[in-house]
């Protein structure tokens, strides 16, 4: 059985959304978005790369940043693994729900997934690696759940991909670059093409926004 989340109201997303904006403006260096353009009407299946502990803070402010700024998104939910829900009880009240690798309840996240992007304007935050790896890694490695996700959408839903990466240069505190694409919707959905696109994605933005040097082999 699948452990279910409450979404933040909208004020206090907003409130949220402004402390951590405050965190992170002290934190960071520079704070850069290359947005795109998010379609009216749509769901929204916001996939990350999956870095380190502070990727949902992250996640939490572009989507206050990008999605929220264009009034497209309602409310904002979250997948996590149970066991860290259960440890974490009050991330439910983030809008946090569970799923259990290699458990039957696996598949009634997909479909509680699928169900909350058959609405417009309800946002999923999905991290397709599965785990942890660094943000400068070259190859973005896909594991399967969002095949199942997908076919369980009933409406309209605009699949968004973010390379969130973190680089010193000359400060001392870091900066964060927000990359997004996007990857059309889930009728146009093809697993091998996304995986594809998105690698191509990662490896432009690490060409272009940082000093990258052709490593020989």
């Amino acid at each position: 059985m699948i452990i279910k989340g409450k979404p933040l109201h909208p004020f206090f997303f907003k409130c949220g959304a402004m402390l951590v904006g405050w965190y992170l403006k002290f934190r960071f260096n520079k704070i850069v978005f290359n947005k795109v353009h998010v379609k009216p009407g749509y769901s929204y299946l916001l996939m990350c790369n999956h870095f380190s502990f502070l990727d949902g803070v992250l996640a939490y402010y572009l989507c206050d940043q990008v999605f929220r700024d264009d009034k497209r998104m309602k409310s904002m939910h979250i997948m996590s693994l149970k066991k860290q829900l259960l440890k974490n009880k009050w991330l439910k009240l983030l809008g946090s729900f569970s799923i259990d690798p290699g458990k039957r309840s696996i598949k009634e996240s997909f479909e509680y997934a699928g169900s909350i992007l058959s609405k417009p304007g309800n946002l999923l935050l999905f991290y397709p690696q599965g785990n942890l790896e660094s943000c400068h890694i070259r190859k973005i490695k896909f594991e399967d759940g969002i095949k199942e996700i997908i076919p369980e959408i009933n409406g309209n839903c605009q699949l968004i991909w973010s390379s969130n990466i973190i680089e010193y240069f000359e400060s001392v505190a870091p900066s964060i670059y927000f990359n997004l694409l996007d990857c059309k919707s889930n009728h146009e959905f093809n697993f091998e093409k996304l995986k594809q696109e998105v690698n191509i994605h990662h490896k432009k933005v690490i060409e272009e926004n940082f000093r990258f040097t052709d490593e020989e082999l």
